[in-house]
């Protein structure tokens, strides 16, 4: 899935075109980081504990793979606030009273809903850096291994509505999107828009719904096979494209409607929705849940509708055991024919 998909090539983080000043946009460069560093920001890497450890923006502070410590397992949804409120208090990330500024490695969505994490949460001010540690690297920025510590705190959050939008409030809106009243942007695969890759209870996609790929933000878009060996063969990697092209994959949506982005539980699409605000979309939220909360709600009404086959899954699980005891067989035989033949065990 392209939510865990990272590009390991070093890219210069040109992120819009000249004309966008980066004061306005959430969307940050180098230099904005290593000044909010300056200035007292804080600055969070997002990436799991040990891509942390082996290099990181000096000052920057982590808590794991945010994707990991700040969700429930099974709904994907953000645990309970009361939850978020002591892992995000003990690492010292006060959201109310300072900027954050959230990276990752280039391109990474995971970086952009640590984003849309401090907004929900009522963050005072948020910013995500593109680039990430790749872009860091390449300018020749410092890195560090040593992590950084914040003192702890008590956080009370309350969540912003405005930012997010649940199941119940979409289902309602079907009507709208049919009409063009609202708009749906499901920024999936499109296999998995078309029902063909079935990641939930069912595949296919809402109704109405515009299949804008986040992949189609980026200068260079992956092809399938480097989503799936998360390398990427241009020099470019995940660099965005610059605001006008932008501009012009967006440009059968208006800016001044109602749009909802989705992706399967979230992650992808924050990168959507942030994005469209800089572009100057005016009421743009994250429908959070995603296909994947969609899906679970039987009644609500798909187009491309396609089920598992859970027949054949199980066929398939059973084969895939089989093979698997085939070779723990073979490997077993094969180690003692070795001790046999030399007389003891390595």
């Amino acid at each position: 899935m392209l939510n865990r998909f990272l590009c390991c090539i070093p890219v210069l983080a040109g992120i819009f075109a000249p004309q966008v000043n980066a004061q306005l946009s959430e969307v940050v460069d180098t230099e904005y980081v290593a000044n909010g560093l300056q200035n007292g920001a804080i600055v969070w890497d997002v990436r799991d504990a040990e891509k942390y450890k082996s290099a990181h923006i000096p000052g920057a502070v982590n808590i794991g793979a945010i994707t990991t410590v700040l969700r429930d397992p099974i709904k994907e949804d953000w645990l309970l606030t009361a939850q978020i409120e002591d892992v995000l208090g003990k690492a010292g990330l006060d959201l109310a009273n300072n900027e954050v500024i959230v990276y990752a490695g280039t391109g990474d969505p995971t970086a952009y809903f640590g984003l849309l994490t401090v907004r929900y949460f009522g963050g005072k001010s948020g910013k995500v850096y593109h680039g990430g540690i790749d872009a860091w690297k390449a300018a020749g920025r410092p890195v560090a291994a040593e992590p950084s510590q914040l003192e702890p705190v008590v956080l009370k959050l309350k969540t912003q509505e405005n930012v997010v939008v649940w199941t119940d409030e979409v289902v309602r809106k079907i009507a709208d999107a049919r009409s063009g009243k609202v708009q749906i942007v499901d920024v999936r695969l499109p296999p998995e828009f078309s029902g063909q890759i079935i990641n939930a209870i069912r595949g296919g996609h809402i109704p109405g719904a515009v299949n804008i790929p986040l992949g189609e933000n980026f200068k260079v878009p992956p092809t399938p096979s480097e989503i799936a060996s998360g390398e990427c063969a241009s020099p470019d990697g995940l660099a965005l494209k610059p605001a006008a092209d932008l501009r012009k994959l967006y440009a059968k949506l208006d800016p001044n409607k109602e749009t909802l982005v989705h992706c399967q539980s979230g992650v992808r699409a924050s990168e959507t929705v942030t994005l469209l605000r800089d572009l100057g979309f005016k009421d743009v939220r994250l429908y959070k849940p995603g296909w994947l909360g969609y899906a679970g709600v039987l009644s609500a009404p798909a187009d491309d509708e396609t089920f598992v086959n859970i027949g054949a899954l199980n066929a398939q699980i059973r084969m895939l055991q089989d093979r698997i005891e085939k070779l723990e067989r073979e490997m077993a035989t094969s180690k003692d024919e070795k001790v046999d033949r030399t007389g003891q065990r390595d």
